[in-house]
């Protein structure tokens, strides 16, 4: 009702300003006219900017998480468009954060159902929602359907959160359980002639057996059913406390899922079968008002504006040297170590920066690369300003590498991490081109000369500083984990050969210090820097993200070339004729 009003009396008055404004014109000489006519126009857009600021009392936020969540959206043009449809991480927290302490704000309605989630982005975004409800306001989960064709049990995992979840009358439950689906490419690989010759550290580090098998390798089964049985055990235990059922029984129910509608309801999974409109007219009562997240944010503004400076750095994507990319496929951008080292520099030089918390969510990549950033979280370090690392959904590899050196390291207990190994190698060509017709000849100097390139299987020379290569990265990673986390060398080494672990088990290990997500980092970065639990912080991003994609213009070079570079980057052009080795890593 409240809002009906609001709308009549923004018309009525956008109505009483234009007859004014013609009797004005009719009446007073033009230039007067003129400048009364400028005044209502002033008038009018200020009262509009008011208007459209403000954030009604009865506010109920709807989130549409049909399209997933990103960790962080893109910051180039084309990744922006191509990750329209998923909500940002930060963007939800934040939102529901300081929703909770606003008393115009009633209720949340979310739109839940196929969307694909990590298990540790649900429990980011769970804690969230408790979060909310625990300020006594009301959260409602809705789905037309939980996983049409496919599983959706973190999906629902996400859902149990919520004070009510609401089921389409057409819609199942499928709360299935997990399933690890891995391509082996040994038998393609086969039938074109390529010829894998690859090694790693140890038997843990399964990227190799993409390439090289057709089937899971005992280490590799061993440690992806590990992980599969931490994941579901902890969605097993949140579902059944969040629900008020015996873990036994919610076991029992993923093996009978898919659930049907009414089986979903006796089950005590879902709490009523309703459509779209009835869920948001019970959310929202008589007087409610519909605001989306992204609009609440832009209204009220995001919490942590003000008090002591704390930097935000993202460490996100595939680990390469250099400057971030876009991957269209993945529509996410990889973790350029230039800009991420560069952001680390400026957090240590603003001497208002109190804190760093690096938000790492990384599979891992070049070492070279995650050196580089390592060595200035260090630097940060060094500087007096504390680093917490908040692990995202995977923090493995070269995710861990760059995360060793924090004062603390966060993770959900969902998140995969560790991964300390090394793989590396090349794909032998040679008979494929050949079955394509294309013969390809060389000439070279040098004994190790062809090392990298694609035409032969490595020499024994060649192998064995590939070997050497792999010992001593393998080594060096070991050595940076006993330095960071206190550990010994033995110890590491039976934690690594390349093993994957969930958060759950990575802190009982000694990997990570504390489970939890942004918000428990961004705790532990208050108590480091000396700044009391309940004083404000602001949290600002380093660095501050380009509204354009061009590079900075340098000294001595032209726009046109800056033009070309930059058309160059984004078309990732190879040079011609290069042919290079993937880096060591993973």
């Amino acid at each position: 009702m409240r809002s009906r009003v609001r709308n009549l009396l923004v018309t009525a008055a956008a109505l009483a300003a234009l007859v004014i404004v013609v009797v004005a014109v009719r009446i007073l000489a033009r230039p007067v006219a003129g400048l009364v006519l400028a005044a209502i126009i002033v008038v009018l857009a200020v009262v509009y900017r008011l208007v459209r600021r403000r954030v009604p009392k009865g506010t109920v936020l709807e989130l549409d998480l049909e399209g997933g969540v990103a960790e962080r959206m893109p910051p180039e043009p084309v990744g922006r468009a191509l990750a329209a449809g998923a909500a940002v991480m930060r963007d939800v927290v934040d939102a529901l954060g300081g929703a909770s302490d606003d008393p115009r704000v009633t209720a949340l309605v979310v739109r839940l159902g196929n969307a694909r989630f990590g298990v540790a982005q649900a429990q980011e975004l769970r804690e969230a929602v408790k979060g909310f409800r625990a300020a006594g306001k009301k959260a409602y989960a809705f789905a037309e359907t939980f996983g049409e064709g496919r599983s959706a049990t973190v999906s629902y995992y996400l859902a149990a959160a919520f004070d009510e979840i609401h089921l389409q009358p057409l819609g199942e439950v499928n709360v299935t359980g997990l399933v690890a689906r891995t391509p082996f490419l040994r038998r393609l690989f086969d039938r074109l002639g390529v010829i894998p010759d690859m090694d790693h550290r140890r038997e843990y580090k399964a990227a190799m057996y993409l390439l090289t098998e057709d089937h899971y390798t005992a280490p590799h089964r061993e440690a992806t059913l590990a992980i599969l049985d931490s994941q579901l055990s902890q969605i097993v235990a949140g579902i059944a406390s969040d629900r008020g059922l015996d873990p036994d029984t919610v076991h029992r129910l993923v093996d009978e899922a898919p659930l049907l509608p009414d089986r979903a309801v006796e089950s005590g999974l879902v709490d009523a079968l309703s459509y779209r409109d009835e869920v948001y007219e019970r959310a929202k009562g008589d007087d409610g008002h519909l605001l989306t997240v992204a609009a609440y944010l832009r209204r009220a503004g995001r919490p942590h504006r003000r008090g002591a400076k704390v930097a935000l750095i993202y460490g996100t994507g595939s680990i390469h040297r250099g400057s971030p990319r876009f991957d269209p496929l993945g529509r996410a951008s990889s973790l350029g170590a230039d800009a991420v080292a560069r952001a680390f520099r400026e957090a240590v030089d603003d001497d208002k920066v109190k804190a760093i918390v690096f938000r790492v969510d990384s599979p891992g990549g070049s070492a070279v690369a995650s050196e580089v950033v390592r060595r200035e979280a260090v630097r940060a370090r060094e500087a007096g300003k504390p680093v917490v690392v908040s692990m995202g959904d995977v923090a493995g590899s070269g995710g861990y590498w760059i995360s060793v050196d924090a004062d603390r390291i966060v993770a959900q207990p969902g998140t995969i991490t560790g991964s300390i190994g090394v793989v590396s190698g090349k794909l032998v060509t040679h008979d494929a081109w050949a079955k394509a017709g294309v013969d390809v000849d060389e000439l070279h100097l040098g004994r190790n000369a062809t090392m990298f390139t694609p035409d032969r299987p490595f020499s024994d020379t060649e192998r064995a500083r590939l070997e050497a290569s792999l010992d001593f990265i393998y080594d060096e990673f070991k050595t940076r984990v006993a330095s960071g986390r206190g550990l010994d060398l033995d110890r590491v080494e039976e934690i690594a050969k390349g093993r994957v672990w969930t958060g759950e088990e990575a802190h009982r290990i000694g990997l990570v210090d504390e489970l939890g997500g942004m918000e428990t980092a961004l705790a532990a970065a208050r108590e480091l820097a000396g700044i009391e639990p309940d004083a404000p912080v602001k949290l600002v991003e380093f660095p501050k993200p380009r509204k354009l994609p061009f590079r900075p213009r340098r000294e001595n070079t032209e726009p046109v070339s800056v033009l070309l570079r930059t058309l160059v980057d984004l078309a990732e052009v190879p040079a011609v004729g290069a042919v290079r080795m993937p880096p060591p890593f993973g």
